[in-house]
C-alpha cells in the first residue's frame, strides 16, 4: 500500500500529538510541518522525523508529495486553512471545534461538497477504546433507547490564557474549547439527533485568577494574565427532536472543590457511565447491576485516543474506513454551541429547528 504523505500545519501542543501518531503510522509518510513561528516549526520537524518545516501554508499545500493535512491552529483560521487544503486536493483533519463559529462552517461543508477529497473533523473522544466500546453496546441495543445524557467538563482552576482567553481568535471559553468534548460524545452515544431547542446560562465572574498561586495549571505560551473575554462557566439544557434531552455544565474557573469529568447514557433498558470510567448499568432478575468492562482503559487515554484518530483518518483518506467524524457532524455541534452562546447572550430560550 502506498503511504499517505501528511503535513501538519501549526505546531503548538495538540500538534504533537497528531505528529506523534502520524510518525508511528506505519502507512504515513510524514512530509513536513508548517507554522508562523518558523523556528519551532523547524524544531518540530525534525523531533518528530518529518522532512520539511515549510516557509508557507501556500509552499505547503502546493507539494504534491502531500495528500492531506492536519489543521492544528487557532480556532479562527480552522475554515480559511481546511477550505484552502480542499480547494488544493488534500485530505483534512481539522481539529476540533471545526470553526470559531456556525458561518465558518457550513462554509467549510460547501468546500468539501465540491471536493472529492476527505475531511474529518477532530472529536479524538470518539475514538478512546472506553468510548468505542461502549458505543459497540448501545449500537447492538444493550441500552434500548437513550432517552437523556448528563455531560460535565469542569475546572476549576484551568484558563489556558493567550488565545484560549481571546475571543476574537478561539469564539468562546470553556464550552468551545472543553465542553464540546463531552457535548460530542454525548451527542453521538445518543445517535446523534438533530437539537431543536436551547436553553443556556453563561457566567464571567472569576476570571482566570492569576492571583491563585497554590495551584498550578497548563498556561499557552503567550500566556498573559490581563488578557481574558471568554466565559467562566456554561450551563445548558438541549432538548432534540425525538424527545431526548442533553444537560451539560462546563467552567474554566469555578469555585468547585476539584475539578470533574463526567460523561452519562440513560436508556429505557440501562445506562452508561463513560466517565470518570466505563460502567454499564441495567437489570436482571429484578436486580439492579453495575457491570464493568474488562479494557485497557477505562476512562480516555490520550495517547491510544490519537492513534487510533490518526490510524482511521489515513484509513479513511485511503478508502479503507467509514467516516465516524463527517464534516456534518461538526456543522451540527458548531450549531448548537452558536445556539448555546446565543440563549445565554439573550437569557431566552432559542429554537433551532
Amino acid at each position: 500500500m502506498t503511504k499517505l504523505g501528511v503535513g501538519v500545519v501549526g505546531v503548538g501542543s495538540i500538534a504533537e500529538m497528531h505528529l506523534g501518531a502520524y510518525a508511528a503510522n506505519p502507512n504515513v509518510q510524514l512530509v513536513g510541518v508548517y507554522d508562523q513561528n518558523r523556528e519551532r516549526a523547524a524544531q518540530k520537524a525534525a523531533s518528530f522525523g518529518a522532512e520539511y518545516s515549510f516557509d508557507s501554508l501556500e509552499e505547503m499545500l502546493a507539494d504534491p508529495r502531500i495528500d492531506a493535512i492536519s489543521v492544528c491552529t487557532w480556532n479562527d483560521s480552522h475554515a480559511a486553512i481546511s477550505i484552502a487544503a480542499l480547494e488544493a486536493g488534500k485530505h483534512v483533519l481539522v481539529e476540533k471545534p471545526l470553526s470559531r463559529e456556525y458561518h465558518e462552517a457550513e462554509a467549510i461543508a460547501d468546500a468539501a461538497k465540491r471536493s472529492d477529497k476527505r475531511i474529518q473533523v477532530g472529536f479524538v473522544r470518539r475514538f478512546g477504546g472506553n468510548a468505542v466500546t461502549l458505543k459497540s453496546f448501545i449500537d447492538a441495543g444493550r441500552l434500548g433507547t437513550i432517552y437523556h445524557a448528563r455531560a460535565v467538563n469542569i475546572r476549576r482552576l484551568g484558563n489556558p490564557g493567550g488565545w484560549f482567553a481571546d475571543s476574537s481568535r478561539s469564539g468562546g471559553g470553556p464550552l468551545i474549547d472543553i465542553g464540546i468534548h463531552v457535548l460530542d460524545l454525548c451527542w453521538f452515544l445518543m445517535g446523534c439527533p438533530r437539537a431543536t431547542t436551547v436553553s443556556a446560562v453563561s457566567h464571567s465572574v472569576l476570571g482566570n485568577r492569576a492571583n491563585v498561586t497554590s495551584l498550578s495549571r497548563y498556561k499557552v505560551a503567550d500566556y498573559d494574565p490581563a488578557l481574558n473575554d471568554v466565559e467562566d462557566f456554561v450551563t445548558a439544557l438541549i432538548r432534540f427532536e425525538n424527545g431526548a434531552s442533553l444537560t451539560l455544565d462546563t467552567s474554566y474557573s469555578l469555585h468547585a472543590s476539584s475539578d470533574q469529568l463526567s460523561v452519562s447514557v440513560f436508556g429505557d433498558r440501562g445506562g452508561a457511565e463513560l466517565e470518570p470510567e466505563l460502567r454499564l448499568v441495567t437489570e436482571d432478575l429484578d436486580t439492579v447491576l453495575n457491570i464493568v468492562p474488562q479494557i485497557d482503559h477505562s476512562t480516555f487515554d490520550f495517547a491510544e485516543g490519537f492513534a487510533n484518530e490518526i490510524a482511521h483518518f489515513v484509513k479513511l483518506c485511503q478508502g479503507d474506513a467509514l467516516d465516524i467524524a463527517p464534516i456534518e457532524h461538526g456543522v451540527e455541534m458548531m450549531r448548537i454551541l452558536s445556539g448555546i452562546y446565543d440563549s445565554a447572550r439573550m437569557g431566552v430560550e432559542v429554537d433551532l429547528a
